[in-house]
């Protein structure tokens, strides 16, 4: 069977593409090579077997190459950034898997699978609880709150701290850009798939971890961000007082879901969360990083700044997907480990760390807590 994955030279794209070569199968790679991603162009961990396009993805001809011959569809290809650029998350994002499907139905192409790369972040804040059970699905918190050093979410009621809760696929309340673009492909996939009878699959991934996340997208996340900060024996920023809950998966975990949902029926026209099954704190997750690099001594800075539109705590609900076989097996150490391996091999990587985090903020994004002090 050939196989396109689209985004393929990127972080999931590339390490789905090896398990999928390791399995026998044929892949085609569509991947435009953006900056600040590809900050470098073509990576060199394309496997040379590849059939490789360098195209984007709301190129119709592209596609239509890249399609040629292909019986599975990965479409990882996608825009993630802080950007208030709005109309370029859905011009890529929701255009991009609309122009899938739309060349499947008008060429009556031969595809039997189409797996669609969504986030987490389409839940948004996720579920909360209150001491008598009662849940909540809150909104962003307001400006006013977080400028006051306010980060937990209250019960109206009590005014007292409502308590996370993971939070299952039916879940969905989408709240900037990038989330509502994700969300868009999940109804797109779940939609025509079962309109046009073309099986489809969307999987809701946590933050993913793991080597080749790229060091130059702000969007990487906690590993890339700590990693960096201890490579180059810095203190590592964490934003507002680091007892913020996330959900961890690692890459590997995430390659045997992605092949999972491929080759299990069970899977068609289903949407899953892909989380690693446990919650850590940002505090808790920054000191497994210091342990890694041996930097346990050197203390993360808490100024009380926060990023505007972050969560509070999120965590995926993956009983479904470990309901067709699948569990997530490794750490948020084992995680670190090959992400440093990672890292160490390089040899042109440049302190970029000033660099981002004062983009940030000139964006906007990371604002000061008046309410705390530094």
């Amino acid at each position: 069977m050939r196989v396109l994955v689209t985004g393929g030279a990127g972080f999931i794209g590339s390490h789905t593409t090896d398990e999928l070569l390791r399995r026998g199968y044929d892949v085609t790679i569509l991947d435009s090579l953006e900056k600040p991603v590809h900050m470098k162009g073509k990576p060199s961990y394309i496997p040379a077997k590849v059939k490789f396009i360098e195209g984007d993805v709301r190129d119709r001809e592209k596609m239509i190459e890249a399609l040629d011959g292909v019986e599975a569809v990965y479409h990882f290809a996608a825009y993630q950034d802080y950007l208030p650029d709005f109309s370029k998350f859905f011009w890529i994002n929701s255009v991009g898997t609309a122009l899938i499907y739309e060349l499947i139905v008008e060429k009556k192409l031969p595809v039997k699978k189409v797996v669609v790369a969504s986030s987490q972040a389409v839940a948004g804040e996720g579920r909360y609880a209150a001491k008598d059970g009662t849940l909540y699905h809150p909104e962003l918190r307001p400006v006013s709150a977080l400028d006051n050093g306010q980060w937990e979410f209250l019960d109206p009621r009590t005014i007292e701290i409502l308590k996370w809760q993971p939070t299952p696929e039916t879940d969905a309340k989408p709240l900037n850009q990038y989330a509502l673009s994700k969300y868009s492909q999940e109804l797109m996939a779940l939609a025509f798939g079962k309109r046009y009878d073309i099986p489809s699959v969307a999987m809701r991934f946590s933050i993913v971890q793991g080597p080749r996340q790229s060091f130059y997208n702000n969007y990487s996340g906690a590993c890339r961000i700590f990693s960096l900060s201890y490579f180059f024996d810095r203190a590592p920023l964490i934003y507002e007082d680091g007892e913020q809950v996330r959900d961890f998966v690692n890459i590997h975990d995430v390659v045997q879901a992605n092949l999972k949902v491929l080759e299990d029926d069970r899977a068609n026209y289903e949407m899953f969360n892909v989380g690693g099954g446990r919650a850590y704190t940002v505090k808790e997750f920054c000191s497994i990083v210091a342990k890694v690099f041996g930097k346990d001594s050197l203390d993360p800075r808490i100024p009380g700044l926060y990023r505007f539109g972050d969560t509070r705590h999120i965590i995926s609900d993956v009983s479904k997907l470990k309901a067709l076989g699948w569990n997530p097996t490794r750490t948020a150490e084992d995680s670190v480990k090959e992400y440093r391996e990672y890292l160490e091999a390089q040899t042109d990587i440049d302190d970029i760390m000033d660099f981002a985090e004062q983009r940030m903020q000139n964006l906007n994004v990371v604002r000061p807590a008046k309410g705390v002090q530094s």
